[in-house]
C-alpha cells in the first residue's frame, strides 16, 4: 500500500483539535481511511468486503443484515466503531495481520467524528478553489504579497517564527539559479549589490524582471517541463533507435521565453492540430503526445504497441494536468479515489484516432561523413518535415544539381539503351549471369517482369545505374548523378520528421478486460472523468475539447496541479507534497488556502507564468535565509511550514551549467539538434549489445547547456544524476546522496575541464589571495571569510608540493578535455590551480542552492 509523510497533516490536525475544534473529515478523517480502510472498502467493487463502503456517507450508512456502520451522531450503535474499539481478534478492524493498524488517537477521532454527525465532505481536490479572505498575522509589516501573509498565519498558528532575510549574494545566486539555471556573474553581482545599497527592493524585483526577460529562462524551465513530457532522442527498447523530435523541445523554450498563456500552452500541446488552420508550430506543440517511446524489435505486434501508446498518453496527460493516479484503473476501478475503469477508456478513447501504425514505419540512414557508419533514425506516422529557411535552400539547390545531371545523363540515353537493353536480354536469358551480376534478391526478382519503356522509373532506373556502372563512357555521369543524390541526401537528413498528433483513424473504444488489447469489452464513447465536471454539452468530445476543459474555470485540478510544481520548483517541495498524486491517498497540503488563492488568482490572471513566478520570488517567505535550527529541524525537516528559506542540492543538469559558466566554457546557442558531449567509452555499446555507437561531438558541442544534451533512453547521460529515464512522465524531482555523484563531479572530464580552464582564467590576477577570492565569490556569492582563506592556500600549497615532484600527474590532468590551453602556465601550477576550482565546484555550498 501506498505510504506517505504525515508530519504536516499531524501538525494540522495536533493545532486543529489543541482548543477542540471540530473534527473535519478531509482533514482529519479521510486521510485515516484512505491509509486504513478503503482497500478494502473502497470504490472498487471488485475489491470491496462485507459489502461495505467507507469512501461516502450513503455507503457507510447502508444497513447489511441487520448491521449498521455508522449512525450518525450515534457512535453507540455504530457497529464500524464499536469493532475498532474490539478487543475480540476475530472482530476487531482493520484485523491484527493488517499492516497498519489505528491508534489510540485515529481511533478516538473517529468515534468523535461520528458522535459529532458523520459529517463527510468531497475530497478536497474535487472542489472548485476559492480566494479565502487573506488571513490576520502577528507581523504585518513582514509581508511583500498575499504567499507571506497565508505562511505567516500558519507560523503564527504554530508559534514559529520566520526566518531573516538571506544575504543579499545568497538571494541573487539563488533566483539567478532558480530562473535561468546558471550563476549570477560577478558583474551581475556587482551592480546588484551596489544598487541593493540604495534601495533593496527596487534592485531585487528590477533583478528578478531581468531574468525573466533572459532567454536562459525560458532553458531553465523547459528543464521539468521534458521530464514531465518524457522527451528523448531514442525511441527505448532494445533497438533505442535514433528520432529528431527536437523542434518539439525547442518550441517548448520559445513558449516559455514568450511566456505563452498556459491554457493557450495546454491547448495547443494536447489539440493544436485540431484548431482552425493550425500553423506549423501548433503542429510541432503536439509532439508533446508523440515522446512516448516506440517499439520497433523482432516480433512486437503492431496492435499491442498502438495500445500502449494511446495508455501512455492516457496516463502522462492525466498526471501533468490533473495530478490523478489515473494509471491504476488501466485494469479496474481505483482502490481508493472515485475514479473508475470507465473513466480511464473515456480518456483512452480522445488519443485513440491516431492513424499510427503500432511500429516504426519509417527509418532512414543519416551517414556520418567522418566515417563510415550510418546512424539509423527511425519515425512513426504522422509525421510532419520541418525545415529552416537555410536546409531549404540547401536541400533546393542540391536537388537542381541533381537534375541537371540526371538531364545530362539522359541527354545521351540513344547512345546506352540498346547496351542496356542486350545486357538485360541476356541476364533474362541466363541464370548464371543473373546470379553473378545482380546481387540483390529483390532486384533479381524483377528482372524478367520491370517494364523498360521509361527508364527513369524506380525498378527500371536501379537496374540501369547497376549497368552504366561498369561501362566506361557512361560512368562519369552516372557519378555525377550519385554526387547529387548524396548532397540531396545530406541536406534532407538534416530536415527533423517530427511526430504530431492528427485525428485521421476513426476508431471505436472498448474497455480492455485487465487492461489487455486481445479482449475488448463494453464500448465507450470519448469523454472525461465522472468526478469531475463534464464537457460542455454542446462540444465534440476530442483532445481539442479536453484541452479547453483542462483549463475551463470549473476545472478544480489544473491550476492547483500546475501551481503546485512551481511551488516545487522554487520551495523544493511542492504545497501538496505528491505532486503526481492529488487523489485521496495524497497527505494534505501543507498550506490549502494558499494553494486555493494561487491557483485561483493565476487563472484570472490569464494564466500568466512570468506573473505567478514572479509573485513567489519575490516573497518575503522565499527570501529568506535558509538556515535552520535543530529543534525546527526535528518538528519540520521537510521544511513544509516554510519558517526558512529553501535550500537543497542542484538538479544535476544546472551542476554541470554551473561549471561550464563558472569557467567560461559555457556556448549560449539555442535551440538544434542535440549534441553530445563527453562520455566514458563503452556505455553505449555495452547497452546495446554493439549496435548503438557513441559519436562524441567536438567543439561547441562539448559546452552546451545541458538542456541540449542528447538522450537516450536505454541509458541517460553520464553526467548526469537523480533524472528520470524519460521513458514516462515524472513530476517529481528525485534527490539522493551516494559516492557515485561525488565521483562524476570530481572526475568527469566535463568538470576537470572546466576546473583547468577556470584555473586558466584566474592566472591573470596578482596574487594567490585575489585569486581565491575571486573565485570563491563567483561560485557561492560571498565573501571568503579568514578561516576559509587559510584553509584554501594549505589546500593549494600541499598541491603545489605535489605535482612539483610529480610531473607526470601535472600533465595528465591538465590534458583533460579538448578545450586549448596556453603554454604560458608552468603545469605544475597550473595543475595545483585546477585542484582548487575542482575543490571549489564540489564545496557544499557551490552544490546547493
Amino acid at each position: 500500500m501506498k505510504r506517505f509523510s504525515l508530519v504536516p497533516t499531524l501538525l494540522l490536525i495536533a493545532f486543529a483539535h489543541a482548543g477542540g475544534a471540530e473534527v473535519q473529515f478531509n482533514r482529519d478523517i479521510r486521510p485515516i481511511l484512505a491509509d486504513i480502510c478503503l482497500n478494502c472498502h473502497g470504490p472498487d467493487a471488485k475489491s470491496r468486503k462485507a459489502e461495505l463502503r467507507l469512501d461516502s456517507l450513503e455507503g457507510a450508512m447502508k444497513e447489511h443484515e441487520g448491521v449498521k456502520p455508522i449512525v450518525p451522531g450515534k457512535p453507540e450503535e455504530s457497529d464500524a466503531i464499536a469493532r475498532i474499539f474490539s478487543g475480540d481478534k476475530d472482530e476487531v478492524m482493520p484485523p491484527p495481520k493488517y499492516p497498519r493498524q489505528l491508534s489510540a488517537r485515529e481511533k478516538e477521532l473517529l468515534k468523535t467524528w461520528v458522535a459529532q454527525g458523520a459529517k463527510y465532505e468531497p475530497h478536497w481536490a474535487y472542489i472548485a478553489p476559492r480566494k479565502a479572505a487573506l488571513p490576520v498575522v502577528n507581523d504585518a509589516a513582514w509581508m511583500e504579497n498575499p504567499i507571506d501573509r497565508f505562511v505567516l498565519a500558519r507560523l503564527d498558528a504554530e508559534k514559529l517564527e520566520h526566518s531573516p532575510p538571506a544575504e543579499n549574494g545568497a538571494l541573487l545566486r539563488r533566483v539567478t539559479l532558480d530562473l535561468t539555471g546558471l550563476p549570477p556573474t560577478l558583474t551581475e553581482l556587482d551592480v546588484f549589490e551596489k544598487a541593493a545599497a540604495h534601495d533593496f527592493e527596487k534592485a531585487y524585483s528590477a533583478a528578478v524582471d531581468r531574468l525573466l526577460a533572459s532567454p536562459r529562462y525560458g532553458e531553465r524551465m523547459a528543464l521539468d517541463w521534458l521530464d514531465a513530457a518524457r522527451y528523448a532522442d531514442t525511441n527505448g527498447f532494445q533497438g533505442d533507435a535514433l528520432r529528431m523530435q527536437f523542434p518539439w523541445r525547442d518550441w517548448v523554450v520559445k513558449a516559455f521565453n514568450e511566456n505563452m498563456p498556459f491554457d493557450q500552452f495546454t491547448i495547443e500541446q494536447l489539440g493544436g492540430d485540431l484548431l482552425p488552420r493550425p500553423t506549423e508550430q501548433q503542429l510541432i506543440a503536439t509532439g508533446f503526445n508523440r515522446n512516448h517511446m516506440l517499439n520497433a524489435e523482432g516480433g512486437t505486434i503492431p496492435e499491442e504497441n498502438r495500445t500502449k501508446n494511446v495508455m501512455d498518453r492516457v496516463e502522462t496527460v492525466s498526471t501533468v494536468w490533473l495530478g490523478l493516479t489515473l494509471q491504476c484503473t488501466q485494469c479496474h476501478d481505483h482502490k481508493f479515489d472515485p475514479l473508475m475503469q470507465r473513466d480511464y477508456y473515456a480518456m483512452f478513447a480522445m488519443f485513440n484516432q491516431l492513424s499510427e501504425p503500432g511500429g516504426v514505419d519509417k527509418r532512414f540512414g543519416r551517414k556520418s561523413y567522418s566515417d563510415d557508419y550510418d546512424k539509423l533514425y527511425s519515425v512513426e506516422s504522422p509525421f510532419i518535415t520541418v525545415a529552416t529557411a537555410e536546409q531549404k535552400a540547401q536541400f533546393e539547390a542540391a536537388v537542381a544539381v541533381g537534375q541537371k545531371a540526371d538531364t545530362a545523363l539522359f541527354a545521351r540515353e540513344a547512345e546506352f539503351r540498346p547496351a542496356f537493353e542486350q545486357w538485360m536480354h541476356e541476364l533474362r536469358t541466363d541464370p548464371e549471369l543473373l546470379e553473378k551480376r545482380v546481387t540483390d534478391d529483390g532486384l533479381r526478382r524483377s528482372v524478367n517482369t520491370v517494364p523498360l519503356d521509361n527508364l527513369r522509373d524506380y525498378k527500371p532506373r536501379q537496374l540501369l545505374n547497376l549497368f552504366l556502372k561498369t561501362q566506361p563512357p557512361w560512368e562519369p555521369l552516372v557519378a555525377a548523378v550519385r554526387d547529387a543524390q548524396d548532397a540531396q541526401d545530406r541536406a534532407q537528413y538534416t530536415m527533423p520528421l517530427v511526430m504530431v498528433m492528427r485525428d485521421d483513424k476513426p476508431r471505436e473504444t472498448h474497455i480492455l478486460l485487465r487492461g489487455n488489447y486481445e479482449t475488448p469489452g463494453e464500448k465507450v464513447e470519448p469523454n472525461t472523468p465522472a468526478v469531475l465536471p463534464p464537457l460542455p454539452a454542446d462540444v465534440k468530445p476530442d483532445r481539442l475539447a479536453l484541452a479547453r476543459w483542462l483549463v475551463a474555470p470549473e476545472q478544480p485540478l489544473t491550476a492547483r496541479v500546475t501551481v503546485n510544481r512551481l511551488w516545487q520548483m522554487f520551495f523544493g517541495r511542492g504545497i501538496v507534497k505528491t505532486p503526481e498524486d492529488f487523489g485521496v491517498q495524497s497527505p494534505l497540503p501543507s498550506h490549502p488556502e494558499l494553494l486555493d488563492w494561487l491557483a485561483v488568482d493565476f487563472r484570472e490572471h490569464g494564466w500568466n507564468v512570468k506573473r505567478l513566478v514572479r509573485q513567489m520570488v519575490l516573497s518575503r517567505t522565499y527570501r529568506q535565509n535558509s538556515a535552520s535550527t535543530p529543534q525546527l529541524t526535528a518538528l519540520d525537516p521537510g521544511n513544509a511550514l516554510l519558517a526558512h528559506g529553501p535550500r537543497f542540492r542542484l538538479d544535476s543538469r544546472i551542476l554541470r551549467d554551473q561549471a561550464l559558466a563558472l569557467s567560461g566554457l559555457l556556448v549560449e546557442k539555442m535551440g538544434g539538434a542535440s549534441v553530445m558531449p563527453y562520455q566514458p567509452p563503452g556505455v553505449w555499446e555495452g547497452m546495446s549489445f554493439d549496435k548503438n555507437r557513441y559519436f562524441q561531438g567536438h567543439g561547441d558541442d562539448l559546452h552546451r547547456r545541458s538542456l541540449y544534451t542528447f538522450w537516450r533512453r536505454s541509458v541517460a547521460p553520464t553526467t548526469f544524476f537523480d533524472v528520470p529515464a524519460r521513458q514516462v512522465c515524472v513530476v517529481k524531482p528525485m534527490r539522493t546522496n551516494t559516492p557515485l555523484q561525488a565521483l562524476i563531479t570530481l572526475n568527469d572530464v566535463t568538470y576537470v575541464e572546466a576546473a583547468r580552464v577556470w584555473a586558466e582564467h584566474l592566472a591573470v590576477l596578482p596574487d594567490d589571495t585575489a585569486k581565491f577570492r575571486q573565485a570563491f565569490r563567483a561560485a557561492t556569492a560571498r565573501e571568503m571569510q579568514p578561516r576559509e582563506l587559510t584553509s584554501l592556500q594549505a589546500s593549494l600549497d600541499k598541491a603545489r608540493a605535489h605535482f612539483a615532484k610529480h610531473a607526470a600527474d601535472a600533465e595528465k590532468l591538465i590534458a583533460n578535455g579538448e578545450a586549448p590551453r596556453s603554454a604560458s602556465l608552468a603545469p605544475a601550477e597550473h595543475a595545483a590551480w585546477t585542484t582548487l576550482c575542482l575543490l571549489l565546484l564540489n564545496l557544499d555550498e557551490t552544490l546547493t542552492q
